[in-house]
């Protein structure tokens, strides 16, 4: 069944309601309420069904400015369940306003379910992410306020409005009384008008091409590299000429990760693993952030440096035990597809070895059903709902002995998993928060600020009880008082934060063993900043490192991956913790 999209209520004060419109008779439905505010698009109103399509009339006839609006349509048509529909913005025909730099020609701003009801924002942004298609910028979220509304400030030169609707989802029937619009004065066009002219496709931007491999088109490796922001010196580094030359890669990843229903973000990050494996990983975890946020290029980072594994030999009585482990550092089937589009191209005895390698990985790992996207979601979904009720340590600790247990095949169920987590529920353990990252990281400020009730054993300051925190004659007198400390700590009981850079697997391996002995939860609190940063930052430290020390610290950072601690958190620039991961309401989390 065809359903027409409702039409939106000016609010009060819009200037540009006349008299054919619809205006909100009293705002208190929104009252009290939170809300978000979108910017409101300039295009053709448009539903998306798994069927079909139509613009806000029914019985839109075809008509030039929509045959990309159908191509797009054609790919992700499967992704919408029966019953659903998908409202948004065709912007591929300039209206009004000329676009310039859109992410998308099309933007989702609702979705309805087959009950004819709209999904809550936040689930409509998951479902448009994974339809691959963005949704409008958001202008203000918060509860509901009149002068903060009133308040905001468009260029009206290159923006048409805005839309305010409840965060939380509604019945049609509540539609008039749960989103309403404002509009420029004098923004009153008829759809004749642009329909009768010549079309003129609005501008994309860089972005535009992430988008379009998110929705499944064919990937353009050049308009790829534009998109994603590297830095200036990026050709370079290690690796990086060979992975510009990365076509045949990109192509044969986005076949693969096609056949395994990949969409959305995990489609976008195996392509980009493909384009990007020959960089080194913590450049791409320090830079892609800016283009992609830190979810995403995390995830990619990770594609890149595991890869290679898959190339080499391996006992193969083990290796199903070994990808099992895999899980939790990145989505199986994604690895497998980048690690055999590395080879794309490329020719030789070494070559057809690794490709054996990763057919022989692939086949293993199929018929372990460990080829899908999210393996451990109803695992981590059914403890959410076992441990719902506990505090949030607690539940990740659970959560992560769970997983350990399921890689090394002791249990199988989320039954199975709430009852193995039971002597974790009360949070009787000891805490290690273990801080990872170069000099001007951010680490210190960071455990001031975020984690000050823990104790801290920093290395730093045990050098300079000794004379001068610059000293490393005496590391190894240094590391052993430390982890004697930090020894006594844990058996007290108390929570603990390793206060060093940690840049290396081995370095971490002597606290979190110290960890494991005393049955801690350990978390890796990983500081991803772009060199650029640091080295402006360590220009302007009280204790400055030399250019070349730091320059040493950034070729030996090696982040964790997922897995080497119970959890781990990816923390920005800004000091923020922008991504985690083992954590029970984490990204291993399957979205409804």
């Amino acid at each position: 069944m065809r359903v027409r999209y409702p039409r939106t209520p000016h609010l009060p004060w819009s200037p540009g309601a006349t008299s054919d419109d619809v205006r909100a008779a009293d705002l208190s439905g929104l009252e009290g309420q939170e809300i978000v505010v979108t910017e409101k698009l300039d295009g053709e109103n448009t539903t998306l069904y798994r069927d079909g399509l139509h613009a806000r009339s029914l019985d839109s006839a075809h008509h030039p400015s929509r045959a990309w609006m159908k191509a797009l349509h054609g790919r992700i048509a499967s992704l919408i369940p029966a019953g659903f529909r998908v409202s948004g913005e065709n912007l591929y025909a300039r209206h009004s306003i000329a676009y310039e730099a859109l992410e998308s020609w099309f933007y989702a701003f609702s979705v309805w379910t087959g009950e004819d009801r709209c999904l809550d924002w936040d689930a409509t942004v998951r479902f448009a992410r994974r339809l691959g298609v963005p949704v409008p910028p958001v202008l203000w979220r918060g509860t509901m306020n009149v002068r903060a509304l009133r308040a905001l400030r468009l260029d009206l030169s290159r923006q048409e409005g805005y839309v305010v609707r409840t965060i939380r989802g509604f019945s049609r029937d509540h539609f008039p009384r749960s989103v309403a619009k404002w509009v420029r004065s004098g923004h009153v066009q008829t759809d004749e008008h642009w329909m009768l002219g010549p079309v003129i496709p609005n501008g994309r931007g860089p972005s535009a091409a992430l988008w379009d491999v998110r929705s499944g088109a064919a990937p353009e490796a050049a308009a790829l590299r534009g998109a994603l922001r590297l830095p200036a010196d990026a050709e370079e580094l290690p690796g990086a000429r060979t992975a510009e030359r990365g076509e045949a890669a990109v192509v044969d990843a986005a076949v693969r990760l096609d056949v395994l229903g990949r969409r959305g973000d995990a489609r976008l990050a195996g392509v980009l693993g493909a384009l990007l494996h020959g960089w080194p990983r913590v450049t791409l975890m320090t830079h892609l952030p800016t283009a992609l946020g830190m979810p995403l290029a995390r995830r990619v980072g990770d594609l890149v440096g595991l890869h290679g594994r898959l190339h080499a030999p391996f006992p193969d009585e083990r290796r199903r035990a070994g990808l099992r482990l895999m899980v939790r550092a990145a989505d199986l089937g994604a690895l497998h597809a980048v690690a055999a589009a590395a080879l794309a191209g490329q020719r030789g005895a070494d070559v057809d070895a690794a490709r054996e390698q990763v057919a022989w990985s692939e086949l293993h790992a199929a018929e372990a059903d460990l080829l899908e996207e999210t393996p451990l979601a109803a695992l981590c979904e059914g403890l959410r709902s076992a441990l719902g009720d506990l505090e949030a340590d607690a539940q990740d600790r659970c959560w992560a002995e769970a997983a350990d247990a399921w890689a090394e095949g002791r249990l199988h169920s989320p039954e199975e998993a709430a009852a193995y987590g039971f002597r974790w529920r009360e949070g009787q353990f000891p805490r290690l928060v273990v801080t990872v990252g170069p000099s001007g990281s951010g680490k210190s400020s960071f455990v001031e600020q975020g984690l000050s009730g823990a104790a801290v054993v920093s290395l730093d300051a045990l050098r300079a009880a000794r004379g001068s925190r610059a000293d490393q004659d005496a590391n190894a007198e240094v590391l052993r008082e430390g982890l004697e400390r930090l020894e006594g700590l844990l058996a007290a009981g108390r929570s603990v934060v390793w206060d060093a850079t940690a840049l290396t697997a081995q370095q971490r391996s002597l606290p979190l063993s110290v960890a494991r002995r005393r049955d801690a939860l350990t978390t890796c609190a990983v500081f991803l900043v772009p060199r650029t940063v640091l080295t402006e930052r360590n220009a302007h430290r009280t204790h400055r490192v030399r250019d070349v020390a730091l320059a040493a610290q950034l070729e030996r950072f090696a982040p964790p991956y997922p897995g080497d601690a119970h959890r781990t958190w990816y923390i920005d620039a800004s000091g923020r913790v922008a991504d985690s991961e083992g954590t029970l309401s984490g990204p291993e989390r399957e979205e409804p």
